[in-house]
């Protein structure tokens, strides 16, 4: 009788566990937006005190500020001794409550806080090797403000993250040499806002003769309706410098939909629709070049540990090829990263990850270009 019960119980799980997979296929998108947008109103949402980022505390890294997750290195790398650059890296959303529009500046959530040190341990630690890395706090839009992109509440949500950053580079400007080369750096949320900076404060400007690369992956930019705005070019080679770099890695077969729908919403810089426009696509193993990769070009994939807090470096690992209407494809047997890919085989978490070795030394080509020229 007992067996017979077990049996029942694992039964049931099967069915309930089958149910689930149904019920993600079928209502992914709406069930995620109805448990992940925010309960509040955007007025709700607490404001920080003016001029915090002459604070120290208002930085995760900037010079003076010791940051292990900055300056961490896999096994035959090490932070560059002397300083070529200033990189302004702005990292991902990491707060996923949805009791506010905007997280607080220091979040209280230790799950918040953990993803920040995690994206920033693997995403900013590719340009250590060339730089002193500026990376800000910021009152970042929750999560659940994505699923609502249209919404007046998160309007306002994206407008006072963005403040933030700009306000944060302002300082940096400030403090950083008036003739020191610029890299940008971001992923999703961070790329969103530095897309913003560039179009509203740097395009056009004396400062936008300094940028070294802007690398933006995780978020789209249409070629057509944003591009033209940001007063730079996409990269095309590897050698060079003043451009964008912008990718976004699915596995086959790929359903970019989540973002694809939300953004075909709105409108570029210029005023036009970015929808069903061509995205721009740089393939981080071949530096801009057209055409696909194999695995034997990439250089260096950081593999996690089970905790996410360590990794190494394993080459030969992803092919890459931009394609479709502007994704980069890692095909259908690409490596498996486990539980964080997310729906619609949406390597969005690994975009550094997965080229960081060779995003390094992308990095230094382009400082070496830069400073040639």
């Amino acid at each position: 009788m007992a067996a017979r019960r077990f049996l029942t119980v694992i039964a049931v799980l099967i069915m309930i566990a089958l149910l689930a997979v149904v019920a993600w296929a079928a209502f992914g998108d709406e069930m995620m937006k109805l448990y992940m947008r925010p309960t509040v109103t955007f007025a709700e949402s607490p404001k920080p005190t003016p001029g915090i980022y002459d604070r120290p505390d208002a930085w995760i890294a900037r010079p003076g500020i010791p940051s292990t997750d900055v300056q961490w290195t896999p096994d035959g790398y090490r932070p560059a001794p002397e300083t070529q650059v200033s990189v302004f890296y702005v990292h991902p959303t990491t707060y996923l409550r949805s009791d506010r529009w905007n997280a607080p500046l220091e979040p209280v959530d230790e799950g918040a806080l953990y993803r920040r040190g995690i994206f920033t341990r693997s995403q900013a630690s590719v340009f250590n090797g060339i730089g002193e890395i500026w990376a800000p706090k910021y009152r970042q839009s929750a999560f659940g403000a994505f699923l609502s992109f249209a919404e007046p509440d998160a309007t306002l949500s994206f407008a006072l993250a963005y403040d933030d950053i700009a306000k944060a580079f302002e300082t940096f400007l400030k403090s950083i040499p008036e003739d020191r080369p610029i890299i940008l750096a971001g992923h999703s949320q961070g790329s969103f806002h530095l897309v913003t900076l560039l179009a509203q404060r740097i395009a056009g400007t004396p400062v936008a003769d300094r940028i070294v690369a802007a690398y933006l992956p995780g978020w789209p930019i249409s070629i057509t309706a944003d591009l033209p705005s940001l007063g730079l070019p996409p990269c095309v080679s590897p050698e060079q410098s003043g451009c964008i770099l912008a990718w976004q890695s699915f596995s086959e077969p790929a359903d970019p939909g989540l973002i694809f729908d939300a953004f075909d919403q709105t409108n570029g810089f210029d005023g036009a629709p970015r929808a069903g426009t061509d995205l721009l696509c740089t393939n981080p193993q071949t530096g801009g070049l057209p055409g696909p990769s194999p695995a034997e070009g990439n250089i260096g994939a950081l593999i996690p540990d089970d905790t996410l807090a360590n990794a190494v470096l394993e080459a030969g690992l992803v092919s890459a090829e931009c394609t479709g209407r502007g994704y980069l494809s890692l095909g259908e047997n690409a490596l498996s990263m486990g539980e964080y890919v997310l729906p619609g085989n949406n390597y969005h978490v690994y975009d550094y990850a997965l080229f960081w070795a060779n995003l390094r030394a992308d990095a230094e080509r382009r400082v070496g270009a830069f400073q040639a020229r």
